[in-house]
């Protein structure tokens, strides 16, 4: 019997038990099932977003320069950090339930195909998160759609429709039982989102050759950060972009972290691709460089202590985070909660942020997720880097590790919670009963 709910949280569940893993690369199912609802196509405009690092981001900005230009956009991102609506937006908002349980009804209907068949075309929770996007994006009267690959490249389910240009933002480890163990194998899988004769940016500054290689293989309009386009960051912030005979003036990034520059001077690179169907607006890019935000990157509240979020949850994303740290410096102590995930290398995390770090409160992931580490696990990976007289006693879950931070912090003192995507949410639900 098909599945049917008016209830976003019911779908959500029922897509949990749809598909015996969590993740399944390839896209023959997912494929088969979008060409049963009519292969909708999101926009007459498309942009595929992939990297380890700043995907995010680099959505934020494009999202923020396309709207500044009148543009109608789409974006779809993942994960969500306290509503799954975070997902889809239109126009910048958030769609609602009842567009989203519509789309899931579509999905599961075009899933099990018309002998009902509950078995049918097995999705993952992801998968009908994509279809739904699409299905609804298609419907939306959208000018550009920004598609951000969830895990990946070549085989994320984002990557059934062909782009008009792609970005990939970095290239590092993680997620190595998908994507392989060395730059090379990862960027190989991040390269396949780039389509033949058709923008392919690469806002990496030390891109693997393997990712290069694919590209020029691929006959793509390559344009790589240093290369086609660069850019040069002033003093106070405030920078210059150029690339392709045009040179732009553009105020400090509205997101904080020293890596912004990079995110956005990626975004201009792709709507300076895409200009002959986008148009070219300086204004406009100058003023969604300015405005764009997204939420747990290096978000701060203040009050005391002064609370900082972010979803640094790799090495690479650790290093960002603490070169802001040193970038900024804390008056008093920083006192760091930290949760991960099982497949997350913790150790190399701890190593880059040590340095940067007065106090650690471990926090467990164990009721978050099956992958979530609990606080003693958590603190048996922290390697050498830390002396254990640094480390708050294990066992707490966020809430309580953030509490604990928060009474033995002093006035001057700061707060940082980061490590994964569950970590920011109950960050940003702790930060709002506070």
């Amino acid at each position: 019997m098909t599945f049917r709910s008016t209830s976003l949280s019911d779908w959500l569940d029922h897509q949990q038990r749809v598909h015996p893993r969590a993740i399944e690369l390839g896209l023959e199912r997912v494929r088969a099932v979008w060409r049963r609802l009519g292969a909708p196509v999101p926009a007459p405009v498309v942009v595929t977003i992939g990297g380890t690092y700043g995907k995010g981001s680099t959505v934020a900005f494009l999202e923020a320069m396309l709207a500044a230009d009148g543009r109608r956009v789409g974006a779809y991102t993942s994960p969500h950090l306290l509503r799954y609506n975070e997902r889809v937006r239109v126009g910048g908002a958030e769609v609602s339930d009842d567009l989203l349980v519509d789309a899931f009804a579509r999905i599961e209907a075009a899933r099990v195909g018309d002998t009902g068949d509950a078995e049918g075309l097995a999705l993952t929770y992801f998968e009908y998160g994509t279809l739904a996007a699409l299905w609804v994006f298609a419907h939306a009267g959208l000018d550009v759609a920004l598609l951000e690959v969830g895990l990946g490249g070549r085989l994320d389910a984002v990557n059934i429709i062909d782009a008009d240009a792609s970005i990939v933002t970095t290239v590092d480890l993680d997620h190595q039982e998908w994507l392989g163990d060395d730059r090379d194998s990862i960027g190989r899988e991040k390269a396949g989102i780039f389509r033949a004769g058709m923008p392919a940016i690469v806002a990496e500054s030390d891109p693997p050759a393997a990712l290069l290689d694919a590209a020029h293989r691929l006959g793509t309009d390559l344009r790589r950060a240093g290369h086609q386009y660069g850019y040069d960051i002033h003093a106070d912030g405030t920078w210059r972009w150029h690339g392709g005979g045009a040179t732009l003036a553009l105020p400090r990034p509205g997101l904080a972290a020293p890596c912004q520059h990079a995110n956005a001077a990626g975004a201009i690179a792709v709507v300076h691709a895409l200009r002959a169907r986008l148009g070219w607006n300086p204004a406009a890019i100058a003023r969604g460089v300015a405005d764009a935000r997204v939420g747990a990157r290096l978000q701060r509240f203040d009050g005391e202590p002064a609370l900082v979020v972010d979803v640094a949850h790799n090495p690479q994303a650790a290093g960002v985070l603490a070169e802001w740290l040193r970038r900024e410096p804390s008056r008093g102590r920083t006192l760091a909660v930290f949760g991960a995930l099982a497949d997350k290398d913790v150790s190399a995390i701890v190593a880059v942020l040590a340095p940067h770090v007065d106090r650690w409160y471990p926090a467990g992931l164990e009721r978050d997720s099956p992958r979530g580490l609990d606080a003693a696990s958590l603190v048996a990976l922290f390697g050498a880097s830390v002396d254990t007289a640094r480390i708050a006693p294990p066992g707490a879950g966020v809430g309580d590790a953030l509490a604990a931070a928060c009474r033995a912090a002093q006035p001057r003192d700061r707060v940082i919670a980061f490590g994964s995507f569950f970590v920011a949410a109950a960050a940003l639900e702790f930060a709002a009963r506070r």
